[in-house]
């Protein structure tokens, strides 16, 4: 029993579960499990208890019985005591002022990762503002490694999304070209296939492949199948460099998805054992989004935010190349307006990052949803002061495809140009050999020549 008193109204909250989801800031998905606190001064009142609340009690009090979720067992079984005893003894509250303090620095940070379990992070973050879920994030440095260099401080990378609603190569070609020109696509080159078709996603492989061989592009391609089709290719032979599955922070929501963490070993192993990469082996590339537990009615209630900071356990076990939450893509019945969408952005790349974990951010909204670009434009520019990864890469930030908005080539090149920033090192510079760099193009008969090549080549 959790309890604070105000103006002689004692609020009690029963467990930690309830707890958490009462000091979480308003949202409509929390709203709609009716998690969530009555009013602004029971959310303030549990805010302040959580305070009070010591570390440790995270690993003793679960919020999902470890007999009955594999991701509480993953998270309690794969705790690192040694790497927890510095912070031990904080509470929530301390350990909010400890991570804010000027003398915890990146390498700090970076020693604690695997003693802080996704619970705390989301328990810190209830208490911050947005400012300071930014400081601490601007603070950590992940950087992983396939055929390039990502997450380095002072760069900023990009997913090229050429989708297509029908799949088709030309129009999918069309896109990687005009993403690739704008200097987008380092992250990944990643495609949501409009069908789960092994032969489709065959196809769509081979195209990525084939243009990045023909013009030793150092990035990586993706295919956003289900996990099952992706082990089905690496058998068949295809080249796959990253393997992707959407992941949630329950084994149900898991199960809803046709995925669990031993299907998730084998792919790993399966994706791993290609050794396509050239400059390292982080070879996984995971999606999220608050709200996805809700929507499978597998979020034992527990508030969204809370669920999705325990889906980075799953993802912290595979040291994947790239984490993505996207962010607005359920929509407005999980995070309604462009301020619930922009704290939610905020909370997950803040907790990924304190995690370890190489996070990235679909800045999105759908049509339904009361945000509009401007929201989008705000939120990019926090994302990249706080140092998020990479973000969406999309031909006019409107999927045809997945019928939602996201950020679009020129929003990259807005971000790197105001903040001065810079893509991944071995991609600007295959960038400048083309003639082109990340903001303009400094070599015309270079570029001409490039583009004549894609052309004659996709022909």
């Amino acid at each position: 029993m959790y309890k604070f008193t105000v103006r002689n109204i004692v609020y009690r909250f029963d467990d930690l579960k309830t707890l958490l989801a009462k000091a979480s800031p308003y949202r409509t998905g929390d709203v709609l499990t009716g998690v969530c606190a009555v009013s602004y001064e029971e959310r303030v009142a549990a805010q302040i208890a959580l305070a009070d609340v010591p570390l440790k009690t995270f690993l003793n009090e679960v919020i999902i019985p470890y007999e009955q979720d594999e991701i509480t067992r993953l998270i309690i079984d794969n705790h690192d005591a040694e790497s927890f005893n510095s912070i031990s003894n904080l509470t929530v509250g301390e350990f909010r002022d400890w991570l804010l303090s000027d003398e915890t620095d990146t390498a700090i940070l970076k020693s604690i990762e695997a003693g802080v379990t996704p619970e705390m992070t989301a328990a810190v973050s209830k208490l911050m503002r947005n400012q300071d879920l930014i400081a601490v994030a601007k603070k950590c440095e992940v950087a992983t490694r396939f055929r390039n260099t990502i997450g380095l401080k002072g760069h900023f990378s990009t997913r090229l999304q050429p989708n297509h609603p029908t799949d088709d190569l030309k129009g999918i070609a069309a896109s990687m070209i005009e993403g690739l020109l704008y200097g987008s696509g380092d992250a990944v080159i990643g495609i949501n296939p409009a069908t789960d078709s092994p032969a489709v996603v065959m196809n769509l492989l081979k195209l990525i492949d084939t243009v990045r061989q023909q013009f030793d592009i150092p990035t990586q391609s993706c295919v956003l199948s289900h996990i099952t089709t992706t082990l089905e290719l690496i058998n068949k032979g295809a080249p796959v460099d990253l393997c992707f599955q959407s992941i949630g922070g329950t084994e149900k929501t898991n199960s809803s998805f046709g995925i669990n963490l031993a299907l998730l070993d084998e792919a790993y192993e399966a994706t791993l054992s290609l050794k396509r990469g050239t400059v390292g082996n982080n070879v996984m590339y995971f999606e999220t989004g608050q709200g996805s537990e809700l929507s499978a009615n597998a979020h034992h209630g527990v508030d969204q935010q809370t669920c999705e900071a325990r889906a980075y356990a799953i993802a912290r076990k595979y040291k994947p190349l790239l984490v993505n939450s996207v962010v607005g893509f359920i929509g407005p019945e999980y995070l309604y307006d462009g301020k619930q969408i922009i704290r939610a952005a905020l909370e997950d790349h803040f907790c990924g990052k304190l995690l370890g974990l190489p996070m990235g951010v679909d800045i999105c909204y759908t049509n339904h949803a009361e945000a509009d670009q401007d929201d989008m434009d705000n939120l990019l520019t926090l994302l990249g002061v706080a140092g998020c990864n990479f973000i969406m890469g999309i031909p006019g930030s409107d999927d045809i495809m997945l019928n939602y908005q996201s950020t679009s080539f020129h929003d990259a090149l807005y971000l790197r140009k105001v903040l001065g920033l810079r893509p991944a090192p071995e991609f600007e510079q295959w960038l400048m050999k083309q003639g082109i760099n990340s903001i303009n193009f400094t070599n015309g008969n270079q570029l001409h020549e490039f583009i004549g090549k894609v052309t004659k080549l996709l022909k």
